[in-house]
């Protein structure tokens, strides 16, 4: 025979028993119940009179009873009624006896609800939470005044310790935990950055800079995260499973309004701040267009690792997290859901739009595409996040964006080419070398190769001011607007060189442009784009431009080297003489004054540099020679003579390689 339960439990057993017994009227019950039950203490354990010993395998069905195992169950419920069959007393015992804990389970929910109960709270004891969650479930379904206003005072406890929980639960990082913490989830590889800096999405490696910054700014109010926990400001394994306890019962009881209304003003705010701490700041559209380009790149950037981090980490997760707590209701799971999500949503939407109908200026041409990469990527898992409406409503509204952000690319890009063709410096460069414009828009063309992806899909069908692809019959609709875009520059480039008086300088400036164009072109995606012709053509253009500094520049020198004009009179003629004394005077002075201005000039690359001198060489050095070799025993012995042949071949060969390499000499 069962020993006397200790004092004071009578009541807890007699409302256990009318728990148990009830489970054969509701499966719903049935499951809260079991699932409460079997997390509670020892208590239990002395209670021998509980369940019956005719059914030994109902403790089993409390331990383990799961939700789908609704056969199972049955069998149990049809065994308990076969080896216990009704007597005619049986009805007043169960009506007693749900009585008894109907009662019992008031006493707990007023209990908690007096003045003695203080600020204390239920879930800070697991015990205590255990013996609230079953007087709340018990109440349930229950009729009278004084039940609903009991179940109605357990509610709005259950309520606040749901909100209490949430926010105690969420564990409040810095900004370098909340990076790190997220991007080893997602093997991101972007470097870690205090509250004054900005994600620095060119750093390659985010481990190498895991330890900069002061660690003091972390203690205290900021808790760390080790590799092995799980992305921060979201919710602790054993806090979830609390809170499913609480929505499980809130739900049965018909309050999942106000259970969704709790989730989604927590959670949202939880997000939000994250979404702040990610450097993503709520912004207006004038906002947007007062702030400085420097500043605009930064939070640009900064967008566009926030929303790699947001949709494949935070809210990712969020939805697993949602899914457990309100498993018992898929409907209330989407509402909560979509009320904590929304806002972080719709922020980061609202900062992309308001870029896209923004100012458009070239300089924010890549951090556009930037975005649109982001977010055109990611728009397949950020509507998988969710359902219905709610679903369609994000859809449209991205993809609205996504429109606007390529119509901002494809405006931005237009902007770009009357900007090339609006340049208006009268200033010539020193030297013929390349011109600042010519580096900056090969610069821009280059990095456009990098979106070709998108770039083809966008000037997909856009009109271009160019009939035909050039060289190439199959070029892509991006290479038609590189096309179009180098040719502007060739266009501006050819202005420029008659910023030149000299002829020959004019060659320099353009042979050095058009190499650095070609060599652009020929070392990047470029290539693929423009193709094999176009470089063999611009090549072809280049040894054109040395012809001409050729013909422009020593044509004068070589004019003093031939024999035409000179008297025809052999032995020492004076009249001989005194013409080869002026040849070589002039082509002294025609020399120099090469030497001294071409030494200054800068022929940028090293093989066309050495190219262009041995061109000189050949075609210089044979003349003179000749002419020195032929003519110089007419001034030999005479007055002056080193006046007039000042340079021997060898000199001249020498002094050629001083050519082209940007010195500045007195002379």
């Amino acid at each position: 025979m069962a020993a006397a339960p200790p004092d004071g439990q009578e009541k807890v057993i007699a409302a256990a028993q009318h728990i148990v017994k009830s489970l054969a009227n509701s499966k719903n019950a049935a499951d809260d119940m079991i699932r409460i039950l079997s997390g509670f203490d020892n208590r239990f354990s002395h209670m021998t009179d509980l369940f019956p010993a005719a059914n030994p395998n109902v403790d089993s069905v409390v331990g383990s009873v799961k939700e789908g195992d609704e056969a199972a169950y049955g069998e149990e419920e049809e065994g308990y009624d076969r080896e216990r069959p009704r007597g005619p007393g049986d009805d007043d015992d169960l009506e007693e006896e749900r009585d008894a804990a109907v009662e019992e389970a008031m006493r707990v929910v007023e209990q908690w609800d007096s003045p003695a109960a203080g600020d204390r709270l239920v879930f800070e004891s697991s015990e205590d939470a255990e013996e609230y969650l079953a007087a709340a479930a018990c109440l349930v379904g229950e009729a009278g005044p004084r039940v609903e206003a009991a179940l109605q005072v357990a509610m709005a406890r259950l309520e606040e310790e749901f909100r209490q929980l949430l926010i105690r639960g969420t564990v409040s990082l810095g900004v370098e935990d909340l990076q790190a913490s997220l991007l080893r989830r997602l093997s991101l590889t972007v470097p870690a950055f205090s509250s004054a800096s900005s994600v620095d999405l060119d750093c390659p490696s985010f481990a190498n800079h895991g330890d900069e910054g002061d660690d003091s700014t972390t203690a205290g109010r900021w808790s760390s995260v080790s590799d092995g926990e799980i992305s921060p400001y979201l919710i602790s394994p054993d806090t979830v499973s609390t809170l499913k306890d609480i929505a499980d019962v809130m739900l049965r009881a018909g309050y999942g309004p106000e259970l969704c209304q709790v989730y989604g003003e927590v959670r949202r705010d939880t997000l939000m701040e994250c979404l702040s701490v990610l450097g993503v700041d709520k912004m207006s559209l004038e906002e947007v267009q007062r702030v400085e380009w420097g500043v605009l790149d930064g939070k640009m950037k900064k967008w566009i690792q926030a929303l790699k981090v947001v949709v494949q980490g935070l809210l990712a997760e969020e939805r697993r997290i949602c899914s457990q707590i309100l498993a018992l209701d898929a409907d209330a799971e989407e509402e909560c859901f979509t009320e904590a999500a929304k806002g972080c949503v719709l922020q980061l939407l609202n900062f992309g739009d308001a870029i896209a109908i923004g100012k458009r200026s070239s300089e924010k041409l890549f951090r556009i595409l930037g975005m649109y990469e982001a977010l055109a990527e990611l728009l397949p898992e950020l509507e998988a996040l969710f359902s219905g409406e709610a679903r369609d409503f994000i859809k449209e509204e991205a993809e609205g964006i996504l429109v606007r952000l390529g119509d901002a690319v494809r405006g931005t890009i237009a902007e770009f080419a009357n900007a090339i063709r609006g340049e208006t410096s009268r200033k010539s460069l020193p030297g013929g070398e390349i011109h600042p414009l010519t580096r900056y828009v090969m610069n821009y063309v280059r990095l456009l190769a990098d979106y070709s992806r998108w770039l083809n899909d966008l000037l997909d069908g856009c009109e271009t001011e160019l009939e035909t692809g050039g060289d190439n019959a199959d070029i892509t609709p991006l290479g038609h607007c590189v096309l179009i875009l180098i040719t502007h520059l060739l266009d501006k480039i050819e202005d420029k060189s008659k910023l030149y008086d000299d002829e020959a300088l004019q060659n320099i400036f353009l042979m050095n442009n058009l190499w650095y164009i070609v060599q652009k072109i020929k070392d990047s995606e470029l290539k693929s784009l423009l193709g094999d012709n176009w470089i063999r053509k611009r090549r072809g253009q280049i040894r054109r431009y040395s012809t001409g500094y050729l013909r422009s520049s020593w044509t004068k020198v070589l004019a003093c080297l031939r024999d035409d004009g000179l008297p025809q009179a052999t032995g020492s003629s004076s009249a001989l003489k005194a013409a080869l004394k002026e040849r070589f005077k002039s082509f002294n002075l025609t020399y120099e004054e090469l030497y001294r201005t071409q030494t200054a000039w800068r022929v940028v690359d090293p093989q066309l540099r050495e190219e262009l001198k041995i061109s000189i060489q050949e075609k210089v050095l044979p003349a003179y020679r000749s002419f020195v070799g032929r003519f110089r025993g007419q001034l030999e012995g005479g007055r002056n003579f080193a006046k007039y042949i000042k340079y021997n071949p060898e000199d001249v060969e020498n002094q050629v390689s001083d050519f082209f390499e940007g010195k500045r000499l007195n002379a």
